[in-house]
């Protein structure tokens, strides 16, 4: 369990890292966008289809982070109201859900990849199913977050809320 978190750790801190370069390009290609059409009244007509995308790439996988990182919507309330050992089953239930959503994901993404693939992006000039990607790949990570955070509320026996990330559970 310590060696999966510790992986699921680094793959997280590679995603997050991943969407911060791919922040910095988005507000570039704004940039663009706005120097283009107020400045060279010129607007780059592949600009917008690009944050478009990369918009999709940034927020799905770094939402499957939140799901590990517990940062997700997430009502607490109910829960917290029950007693420790009714906690722990209610939390399990929930991340099951939440990696049962992750996989559903992953199912009809591929499948959406798989039926816009041959056809190509006006403007830009690649696939479509490039669009659907990140959907996929948001749902790959939601699950193996999902399977850590229901081994870690089975395992912790302070109950799901007693700890923090899940490295600090495994130190």
């Amino acid at each position: 369990m310590a060696l999966y978190s510790r992986l699921l750790d680094l793959l997280s801190r590679i995603v997050v890292l991943v969407a911060g370069f791919a922040l910095v390009g988005l507000v570039a290609m704004m940039g663009w966008m706005v120097f283009g059409r107020y400045v060279l009244n010129d607007t780059p007509t592949w600009i917008e289809r690009s944050a478009t995308l990369a918009i999709l790439a940034i927020a799905l996988p770094v939402a499957a982070v939140g799901v590990r990182e517990r940062f997700h919507l997430s009502v607490l309330g109910f829960r917290e109201a029950l007693p420790i050992g009714i906690q722990r089953w209610v939390a399990v239930a929930c991340d099951t859900a939440v990696g049962l959503f992750g996989l559903a994901m992953v199912i009809w993404g591929w499948e959406m990849v798989g039926m816009v693939a041959p056809f190509k992006i006006p403007l830009l000039g690649f696939s479509q199913g490039w669009t659907y990607a990140p959907m996929v790949v948001c749902g790959v990570l939601t699950v193996m977050f999902a399977v850590e955070q229901v081994l870690l509320d089975i395992l912790n026996p302070e109950g799901p809320e007693q700890r923090g990330a899940a490295a600090a559970f495994l130190e």
